[in-house]
């Protein structure tokens, strides 16, 4: 399939959300980095250590489900929280309550700022319908739908699997590939069928560990080496890239 830059055998793709088809990973950053700077200031007073919007964000947060975000990150800082609840309020001091908060910032961003799709990534899509792929969007965030919606390219998507449809499946998050395998499941295709496009290291780790035919790490941070590193077969900067590439 060189017009799509897969090897033959795929017959589905399964994309990433936030920084593989939108540029929402960087509004997500932006909303993780104001929520534990508050933290952190409330904690530790005027000498904290802020938040770092690309290490931090890359190591600790980034394409995993909300509430394990918040822990991993906060272990990295050896700061222990209790759970909470679900739904506890975004001014409780519980691993709940800052992920709520980090979303109700996230959701605000969007309804200001809006959400427009990676050009390339529309034009990626195009080619891959063409050729006759089915597709799926994969990602952790509960506000997949809307990201898309708001985004226009719900009607290029077969199938999504997002925060909402693992919480109610049991489905774990990614470093694990239960979401991108329920995917796969859902679209009619095996696992060494369908290809996995991700910016993340940890959908990275998630397409290695479900044995997918193809892994695409989508680099728009400049980490082309960690993502071959945790298993990607080709590094592009833009899905755009792959279009009349040989896999």
């Amino acid at each position: 399939m060189t017009q799509i830059g897969l090897p033959e055998g795929v017959r589905a793709c399964l994309f990433d959300l936030d920084g593989v088809l939108t540029p929402t990973a960087l509004i997500h950053a932006a909303a993780w980095k104001e929520m534990f700077d508050a933290f952190l200031h409330d904690l530790d007073g005027d000498g904290y250590r802020p938040f770092d919007a690309t290490a931090d964000y890359d190591a600790y947060v980034d394409g995993r489900p909300r509430a394990d975000g918040v822990r991993t990150f906060l272990a990295s800082r050896d700061i222990e929280l209790p759970e909470g609840e679900e739904d506890d309020p975004p001014t409780a001091r519980t691993v709940h309550g800052l992920g709520n908060r980090k979303n109700d910032l996230v959701l605000a961003k969007i309804r200001e700022e809006g959400v427009k799709p990676y050009p390339g990534s529309v034009r990626y899509l195009e080619a891959v319908r063409a050729a006759g792929l089915r597709t799926a969007v994969v990602s952790s965030s509960a506000n997949c739908r809307d990201v898309v919606a708001s985004a226009g390219i719900e009607q290029m998507l077969d199938v999504r699997v997002d925060g909402l449809v693992a919480k109610e499946r049991g489905l774990r998050g990614k470093p694990k590939p239960d979401t991108f395998l329920a995917a796969a499941q859902e679209l009619g295709v095996a696992p060494g069928e369908a290809a996995v496009f991700e910016d993340a290291l940890v959908g990275m780790d998630a397409g290695r560990e479900g044995h997918f035919g193809y892994v695409v790490g989508v680099d728009r941070v400049g980490q082309a080496e960690e993502l071959h590193r945790h298993g990607a077969d080709t590094v592009v900067k833009d899905l755009a890239d792959l279009i009349g590439a040989r896999a």
